[in-house]
């Protein structure tokens, strides 16, 4: 969304705030929220209290029961978000205010479909992934797909700030954390991924894709 957009929903909107490892529990009452600034991790829990990282959101996504049905949180307590840039700034709608500005903008509407379309996209990616690729393959396309997302890009290189534990990988792709760990190590001498903390490089992306 471009920057008038951008303030005419926040306009009409709840506002959370907060700095690097704070969480950001979702309201029981059903809302829709907007990513206006920084990066988060969904993070869902089950039965037993296990978390597991769900997804990574950046600047401009759009989160949370994303359906404009009224009523409570069909999430329950099982998601939350966790602030993983420096600061992250959400903006909250209720399903009625969100549905009215869809109606006077039909670009917005426009826009919010293509979106919804693409996360389906992506959800049906994983899950082709998770039944017919292997470990490695799962990797590689999240590294790649992720680097592409919000890296920078220089010719063939692409260089990207790194939010990522090999844990938070390997609740993603559906694999251990020590394969994880392995695997990227087989990358790091194979000189085709650089990984630290700070910072994920693949010197040539085109050799670490898979076809």
């Amino acid at each position: 969304m471009n920057e008038q957009e951008i303030k005419m929903l926040c306009v009409i909107s709840g506002f959370k705030r907060a700095r690097k490892n704070d969480l950001i529990f979702f309201d029981e009452v059903k809302r829709i929220y907007f990513l206006k600034k920084g990066i988060v991790k969904i993070i869902q829990t089950d039965a037993e209290g296990n978390e597991k990282v769900k997804d990574f959101l950046q600047q401009g996504d759009i989160f949370g029961d994303i359906t404009l049905e009224k009523g409570k949180n069909s999430l329950g307590n099982s998601e939350y978000a966790k602030a993983v840039s420096d600061e992250v700034i959400i903006c909250s709608f209720m399903p009625d205010d969100f549905e009215q500005v869809l109606e006077k903008n039909p670009s917005i509407a426009l826009k919010l479909t293509k979106k919804v379309g693409e996360e389906l996209r992506t959800l049906q990616v994983r899950y082709n992934d998770l039944i017919f690729r292997d470990v490695k393959t799962r990797l590689i396309n999240f590294l790649v797909d992720f680097s592409q997302k919000n890296g920078k890009k220089e010719q063939d290189s692409i260089a990207v700030k790194n939010f990522l534990t090999h844990q938070d990988i390997a609740d993603i792709i559906g694999a251990t954390r020590q394969t994880v760990t392995s695997l990227i190590n087989e990358l790091e001498r194979d000189n085709k991924l650089h990984y630290s903390r700070s910072k994920i490089i693949i010197p040539n992306i085109n050799d670490l894709k898979i076809g």
